[in-house]
């Protein structure tokens, strides 16, 4: 049985089995969430979203459409995932930029990263850094603009 606190706003979506969903979390409607996953406090998720089994969502991360989060990812708090490449008040794309997260993979906190990217599997973004393009399987990026440091496996 998946938990919902009650200060939590979800529409009508998907929610795995023995997920957790914190107070203040905001889940709009059509958004699909896997089993075992931890959505803290002060997080956004939007409709157009898939969400993975075993994920941690930290506090103050906004999950915007398009994006495609794959199993065992972390994203710490006040993680910055954008969607809209050239964003104007009022002016939508017809299709969002999503990001994808591929499984296993490590965004630091305050971490930023552009729309349209992928993170590869097992991958580790560091704390701070600005991603502007995809990072390979098992890389460890670091800084602004975020560059390959080394590997893990």
């Amino acid at each position: 049985m998946s938990f919902i606190h009650e200060l939590a706003d979800v529409a009508p979506c998907e929610i795995g089995e023995g997920t957790r969903v914190w107070q203040f979390v905001v889940i709009l409607e059509g958004a699909k969430i896997g089993q075992d996953c931890n959505i803290c406090a002060h997080t956004l998720i939007e409709g157009d979203v898939i969400i993975g089994n075993n994920v941690t969502v930290k506090s103050g991360v906004q999950v915007w459409d398009g994006t495609r989060i794959e199993d065992n990812v972390f994203l710490g708090p006040n993680a910055t995932l954008t969607n809209d490449l050239m964003p104007r008040s009022k002016q939508y794309p017809d299709v969002f930029s999503g990001i994808t997260l591929k499984n296993g993979s490590s965004i630091g906190a305050n971490a930023t990263l552009l729309p349209g990217i992928t993170i590869g599997e097992g991958a580790m973004v560091g704390a701070g850094a600005v991603v502007t393009k995809d990072v390979p399987d098992y890389a460890v990026v670091v800084g602004n603009p975020a560059k390959i440091i080394r590997y893990i496996k």
